[in-house]
């Protein structure tokens, strides 16, 4: 296992932001995790993947950091489909974009959405209608206290909106892959987002061909910074920083804003609304070059680091947002970010 020491997470996140990890463990192998876990599990440590989903204190990390860097997708295939098991540190667009090539169906439009497999699961990662918590039909864990291994059950991960049994109990285990049940076929799932069915040029509800969606969605996240490019400060986030908020009852909300009904009653809403509507449009902050974090320009529920940034500045603009949102529509915005050594 390769041991190094005082990395900056600038290198580490895609916001490229956060102090130094004093010691940075990487994990090429199922083995070097549990060796990983049996050395350091007493006194704590950070996991982490590709850092699409991380905000870490300038301060940086004293406690080891273990990152997943493990490789591998075995298919078992059947009449009806295909089962995947897939290692915690395989690339998940590259994951997504092979299921499209060879006609597997379900994460179609999960496409473009940064960060490693072996964490799609503890955020369980959504959008555009679909969700990993649909196509997963276990996670194999470390356990982190005794070292055991297992394999979690759908049920047993406890999955809900953006969240699971691995984001409430974060100290309890290690990811090292996780299993996909896809469908055989050359069209997508029916299209539930009616943002990218417009696009298809097909009704909610009906399907289109893998490519063309894929394709579709894309387009659409490049369309809002949300494709990872090197030269595009937009993409320099940690993705969407709020949750979209799930309300017992829509009391606070204008008749104009977004309301969704769910399955248990409540209605969910759009942060990137109520962010708008509390008078932080696209760009809000902007001063490209004085090393500031400012509202993407091109998607008001991202917020980007313009170069040389700080997490000081990224939580400063976080807690306006939150607040202005609070004070107007009586509604607390989530952060969606893990955030390490820092809060809200």
């Amino acid at each position: 296992m390769r041991v190094d020491h005082d990395v900056p997470f600038t290198s580490l996140t895609t916001l490229r932001l956060g102090g130094p990890a004093a010691t940075l463990l990487t994990a090429e192998t199922v083995d070097d995790i549990s060796e990983a876990v049996h050395k350091h599990h007493r006194h704590g440590f950070l996991t982490i993947g590709g850092g699409s989903n991380l905000v870490v204190s300038d301060g940086g990390v004293d406690t080891p950091v273990l990152r997943v860097a493990t490789s591998g997708v075995e298919v078992l295939a059947d009449a009806g489909g295909v089962e995947l098991f897939v290692a915690a540190g395989e690339n998940w667009d590259a994951l997504v974009e092979r299921s499209v090539q060879e006609g597997w169906s379900g994460i179609e439009a999960l496409s473009g959405i940064p960060g490693l497999v072996g964490a799609t699961p503890i955020q369980n990662v959504g959008a555009y209608g679909q969700e990993v918590s649909e196509v997963c039909v276990g996670v194999d864990v470390i356990e982190r206290k005794r070292g055991d291994r297992s394999t979690l059950s759908n049920a047993e991960c406890r999955f809900g909106y953006r969240s699971s049994a691995f984001k409430s109990d974060p100290g309890r285990f290690v990811v090292t892959g996780v299993r996909l049940r896809l469908s055989s076929q050359p069209t997508s799932l029916p299209i539930r987002y009616a943002e990218l069915a417009a696009r298809l040029g097909v009704a909610v509800g009906e399907r289109a061909p893998l490519r063309e969606v894929r394709a579709a969605v894309l387009e659409l996240r490049r369309s809002k910074g949300m494709v990872l490019d090197d030269s595009d400060y937009d993409t320099w986030s940690a993705g969407s920083f709020f949750t979209n908020p799930v309300l017992d009852a829509p009391t606070g909300l204008p008749p104009e804003a977004p309301q969704w009904p769910q399955s248990d009653g409540r209605v969910k809403t759009s942060a990137a609304w109520l962010i708008e509507h509390a008078g932080f449009e696209r760009g809000f902050g902007d001063q490209v070059g004085r090393g500031v974090v400012t509202v993407s320009t091109k998607h008001t529920l991202a917020l980007t680091n313009r170069g040389e940034g700080t997490t000081t500045e990224l939580l400063e603009l976080a807690r306006l947002i939150r607040e202005r949102v609070r004070d107007q529509f009586s509604i607390e915005l989530e952060p969606e970010p893990t955030l390490v050594g820092c809060e809200l």
